[in-house]
Order: structure tokens, then C-alpha cells, then sequence
């Protein structure tokens, strides 16, 4: 039985350490507590294009949006969101005040330490959906025992002695309990290593490896065993996108953290990412972030 509310957490977290929550805004804040993560918000935030590695969020106060493609959902306090898969999302805080801070708790998953547990989950009554949506992002109340587990995860924040010896344990539990909840069928997918979900990521892996280079369509389907037409099937059905656009969302995405180290020009970028014409890459890239790289370069090494 949970000995924890979301609200209880809610205070917690608002209470961290001044210095940890100092830094206001739509940003994960590191706990010091490994791959776990604080975000906290006074206002509500624009909606930004963000890769999302494999994480649980769990919502604790306000509300989020999130755009996968054409799909749009909304995650509120006491739900938690599942993201299987790299992804390029688009989201935004939808709920925050300077009274009422959005806040959540993100954790990192481990899929080596998810492959090691879903045996574990055999002997559990875990029921699996009768027609399961292959989206690779899922939304979906948070059981008492999840909550539970991350409240004592959030108490070892301010003990780093607890942190080292108890904090693997309780992210191996939060991990087993994820792939027994209802919305940890996108997990359990991913775990099959026959599954469609399986070997999308595996083609998502390449893509990112090989993020510069064309992408052969054809090629990357064999490498992952499919028909080019199951390919693109499966890969739309988990991603919300066709290959060549997931590509594209990568490379502008990577693009921006490289223009916001500050030592290339756009030029210099658009060519590491992949772009052979620095004109299609700014168009490309303004379509995408609302503005201009050498206008965003110029913006980020002004707040730096």
C-alpha cells in the first residue's frame, strides 16, 4: 500500500534544496540522484521540438502537452507518460503558475535493466491490451506503487550516502513496476526482440549512428529483417513519422545543440548534421523552430 500521495510529492519536491530548483523553467534539472531529474515551472511554457530518450515522467502538479505527428495528448497531476523509443516530440507546460508551480519527476530508463526484469513479470496477472496501440508514447494514471517508489527515490535527493546504496534498488523496482503497469505494453513490446516495436528501434539506433549520411530506406529494412513496405508501416505505427522525416527532426535537433556550443557557423553545422545546402538547412530549420540558425546562434551565445 502506497505511504504517499502525488500531492505529498508535490511538497516535496518543491521543497529540494534552493539551489537545485533555482533554475525556473521547462528544463530537466539533475537531482545528483542517478538519471533521475526535476522539472519545475511558474508559467506555462511555447511548445518546443525535444528528442525524448526512453524515460517515465511522472506528473506531480499542473499539466503537459505533448505532439507525436498527428497525436496530441495531455498529461495532468497523478498520470505519468512512457516514451519507449527516441522520439522527436513536440510539448509544452499547459498548466503553471507562480502559485501553483507545474512540476514532475523524470527518470531515465534503463532498457539493459528492463531486459533483465520482464522475465520477473511472468508470474504477475499483467494483462496485455486486446487491440495495443504500437505508439511508442503512452499516457496513463500512475499506480500507488509507483508513486510509492519514486517518493523514496525523491528522499534520498539530499543524502548522497542513501542515493549510492539504495537508489539502484529502488530504480530496479520503479523499472519492474513500469512493465507491469497497463501503459508498460509499449515496454514489453520493445522487450520482444521479434517484435515490429524491437526491431524499429534497432533501426532507429542506425539512424542515429549514422545521422550525417543518406538515408537508404531499403537497406536499413533488411538490416533490421523487413520488407521495405512492413518497415514503413511499423515504423510510422511506432513513431508517428515516415524515416526520412524522423531523420530530418534528428538532425535539426542535433543542429540546434551544436549551434549552441557556439564555435561553427551555420555553415560548418549544416554540413555535420548531413545538409549539403545551407539554404535548405535554414529554411528547413526555420520552418521547424520558428527562426532562423544564425538568428538562434546569435540568441543562445547572448544568454550564455
Amino acid at each position: 500500500m502506497a505511504t504517499i500521495s502525488v500531492r505529498d510529492l508535490a511538497t516535496l519536491t518543491d521543497g529540494l534544496t534552493p539551489a537545485l530548483l533555482a533554475s525556473d523553467g521547462d528544463r530537466l534539472v539533475p537531482t545528483g540522484v542517478d538519471g533521475f531529474g526535476v522539472v519545475r515551472s511558474t508559467a506555462r511554457s511555447i511548445l518546443r521540438a525535444t528528442l525524448y530518450h526512453p524515460v517515465i515522467c511522472l506528473i506531480l502538479q499542473g499539466a503537459k502537452e505533448l505532439e507525436l505527428g498527428a497525436q496530441r495528448v495531455e498529461c495532468a497531476a497523478g498520470q505519468s507518460i512512457v516514451v519507449s523509443h527516441e522520439l522527436p516530440l513536440r510539448s509544452r507546460i499547459t498548466d503553471a503558475s507562480p502559485e501553483v508551480p507545474y512540476l514532475a519527476l523524470i527518470l531515465e530508463l534503463d532498457v539493459g535493466l528492463l531486459r533483465r526484469l520482464v522475465d520477473d513479470i511472468d508470474g504477475l496477472d499483467v494483462r496485455e491490451p486486446a487491440d495495443p496501440d504500437p505508439t511508442a508514447l503512452r499516457v496513463g494514471g500512475a499506480a500507488p506503487a509507483l508513486i510509492d517508489a519514486f517518493g523514496r527515490l525523491l528522499s534520498m535527493v539530499d543524502s548522497p550516502v542513501e542515493a549510492s546504496a539504495l537508489g539502484p534498488l529502488v530504480v530496479h523496482e520503479i523499472h519492474f513496476r513500469l512493465l507491469a503497469a497497463d501503459h508498460g505494453a509499449a515496454l514489453r513490446r520493445l522487450l520482444n526482440r521479434d517484435s515490429h516495436a524491437s526491431r524499429i528501434a534497432k533501426a532507429i539506433d542506425q539512424i542515429r549512428g549514422d545521422l550525417a549520411e543518406p538515408l537508404a530506406i531499403g537497406d536499413l529494412a533488411r538490416a533490421v529483417g523487413m520488407s521495405q513496405s512492413s518497415f514503413h508501416e511499423h515504423f510510422k505505427a511506432v513513431t508517428s513519422t515516415t524515416p526520412l522525416q524522423y531523420q530530418k527532426d534528428l538532425r535539426l535537433l542535433e543542429a540546434r545543440q551544436l549551434l549552441g556550443l557556439g564555435d561553427r557557423t551555420v555553415t560548418e553545422v549544416a554540413l555535420a548534421v548531413g545538409y549539403q545546402s545551407p539554404t535548405q538547412f535554414s529554411r528547413e530549420y526555420s520552418r521547424k523552430f520558428g527562426i532562423t540558425p544564425s538568428e538562434d546562434r546569435d540568441r543562445i551565445v547572448r544568454v550564455a
